[in-house]
């Protein structure tokens, strides 16, 4: 298991939250933990990639911040 830590720009109400949550879901991941600007996943790293995590959620509707 691996633990990610993403920062996530424009969340900014519970709204936003359910709507990452819901995208997420799809992805079939153990544990997916999503606050205001932070999501904070543990997946297996041989069953999906980071790309497709952050392209979910992209797909939500938000960016998440390279520093």
């Amino acid at each position: 298991m691996t633990e990610q830590i993403f920062n996530v720009e424009n969340m900014s109400c519970q709204h936003c939250v359910l709507t990452v949550k819901k995208e997420l879901s799809k992805l079939n991941l153990d544990n997916v933990q999503v606050e205001l600007g932070i999501v904070k996943i543990y997946y297996d790293e041989t069953k999906i990639s980071i790309d497709r995590i952050e392209k979910a959620i992209e797909e939500a509707g938000y960016k998440v911040r390279k520093d």
